[in-house]
């Protein structure tokens, strides 16, 4: 573990659906609660919550809540270019970039979280956490616009699952 980076990961996945369903995926209120989020508040940069249907802004910030989870993630959203890019803040100061690309018929997801602290905690539940739980939410965005399956767990007697 002494070359393991701590600081950032990457993850991808490739997916048969048009780009610009899959950039839509991750800026509208009313798709990311279709395969991410049980809510989710984009505000826009005077603080005032925007339609589900209005995509976010570079400078909006969000308010996200998950199934089976009490705690509600904020953050900001730092780039959005209305095609292939978008960067947000995400477990504190975390970096958050989301680059869409495409091959053939596939939009390849290259999720990238960076600036993750080193500290024991941020190293467990932030590296190792989250890492984790990118993966089940990219794999569920596939399921989602491939097939229209979501995964995740909605059950509140079913807590602490793969899917949750």
């Amino acid at each position: 573990m002494k070359n393991f980076d701590w600081t950032t990961f990457t993850r991808k996945i490739a997916i048969k659906a048009p780009l610009a369903d899959i950039y839509n995926a991750w800026t509208t209120t009313s798709a990311i609660e279709k395969w991410f989020l049980s809510k989710a508040v984009f505000m826009d940069t005077n603080g005032k919550p925007v339609n589900k249907e209005i995509p976010i802004e570079k400078g909006f910030s969000y308010e996200w809540n998950w199934y089976l989870y009490d705690e509600t993630e904020r953050g900001k959203i730092t780039e959005a270019n209305g095609k292939d890019f978008i960067q947000f803040t995400f477990a504190g100061e975390c970096l958050v970039d989301v680059l869409l690309s495409t091959l053939d018929d596939y939009v390849i997801v290259e999720l990238t979280q960076k600036n993750i602290p080193t500290d024991d905690n941020s190293k467990q539940h932030i590296r190792l956490g989250c890492h984790t739980g990118w993966s089940f939410y990219l794999v569920n965005l596939k399921s989602v616009y491939e097939g229209g399956l979501d995964l995740r767990n909605k059950e509140t007697k079913l807590k602490v699952m793969m899917n949750n």
